[in-house]
């Protein structure tokens, strides 16, 4: 995406924005990074099709028993003046509003669900994903709702457990194995061997798992910083992950998951990527879009001790917002 520099941040404040969720906090995540820098009024509509509409979804439509624009249904008028949606389930309840509103509200899909570009006035992809055209926006890294001020304003209220922990405290975010990455034993063999190294550095782990953390990467992890300072997440009460982001001075991140390497990058601290076994063209246009960038390494190995570097920091939730504003403004023939 052309940045149009001057900055329309709240320019929408006031107006009402839905936000199509599916549930999945990394969804969520995207989605309302963007709707907190438009600055509109925001309300969820959760939805969770089943059934043969699940299985088939983006392509089918909604559901009839959800009874879709009828009185006292979760999708009836007034019609919102922004929807968002991201993930193929949500899709065919942004194309039924998109019928149902008609110019009333200005739709976005965020990712690609790899439908018509006509189901939503504009798209937005990151930039390692094939998808272009005259309604599709592209930045380097995903939205997300960690500006630099709610980092530093957590930085400022350090929690006492990771204050007491000696610097450098390093991140630990924790992925999984996927359709195109593997944790083999070798692979956990790798990373076990850069902990420990890091460890003998002088280093203190704030560790946190994911959704799609294996039982295994957990076991791994945990034996190999026993001897160091640490904080690990067991995946009870609230995910400290905001505060690790906010306070830790580099990061290890994941290749797997473009989120937990692309959030990192919003701290213009360094921030490490482990590669487990496999890997795709995909993937590897976003890796080396960071490194290009200034913000990732790729982890040494042997890892041999800790790297300092800066960066201009990356958050693009600003940026998808300024041109969703553009295009709102100008109406739905700027698309």
């Amino acid at each position: 995406m052309e940045p149009p520099v001057p900055d329309t941040h709240g320019v929408l404040d006031g107006r009402k924005c839905w936000i199509i969720s599916d549930g999945k906090a990394g969804n969520d995540a995207q989605t309302v990074g963007v709707a907190s820098a438009l600055g509109v009024d925001i309300t969820v509509k959760r939805v969770a099709p089943s059934g043969i509409h699940k299985l088939l979804s983006p392509w089918i439509g909604v559901a009839s028993r959800e009874r879709f624009g009828k009185e006292g249904s979760l999708f009836a008028p007034p019609w919102p003046d922004i929807a968002l949606s991201i993930g193929r389930l949500t899709t065919p309840y942004i194309r039924a509003l998109k019928r149902h509103a008609g110019e009333r509200t200005f739709t976005v899909i965020l990712q690609d669900p790899k439908v018509s570009l006509g189901t939503a006035d504009l798209f937005w992809v990151p930039e390692h994903d094939r998808l272009r055209g005259p309604n599709v926006i592209t930045t380097l890294t995903a939205p997300h709702r960690f500006t630099a001020e709610r980092l530093e304003t957590m930085r400022r209220a350090m929690p006492p457990d990771i204050a007491a922990l000696p610097q450098p405290r390093v991140a630990v975010l924790l992925g999984g194995s996927n359709g195109d990455y593997l944790y083999s034993v070798g692979a956990l063999e790798r990373l076990a061997h850069a902990l420990s190294a890091l460890g003998n550095d002088g280093a203190s782990f704030l560790i946190t798992p994911s959704r799609r953390t294996e039982p295994a990467i957990v076991e791994c992890v945990r034996a190999a910083t026993e001897r160091f300072p640490r904080i690990f997440w067991d995946r009870t009460g609230d995910n400290p992950y905001p505060h690790f982001l906010a306070c830790a001075d580099v990061f290890l991140a994941p290749a797997d998951s473009v989120n937990m390497t692309g959030e990192p990058c919003a701290t213009g601290r360094p921030v490490y990527v482990f590669h487990a076994d496999g890997g795709s063209a995909k993937f590897a246009r976003f890796h080396k879009a960071l490194e290009r960038h200034g913000a990732t390494r790729r982890l040494p190995e042997p890892c041999k001790g800790i790297e300092q570097w800066n960066y201009r920091p990356l958050n693009s939730a600003p940026e998808i917002a300024r041109e969703i504003a553009r295009r709102f403004r100008l109406g739905r023939h700027a698309c």
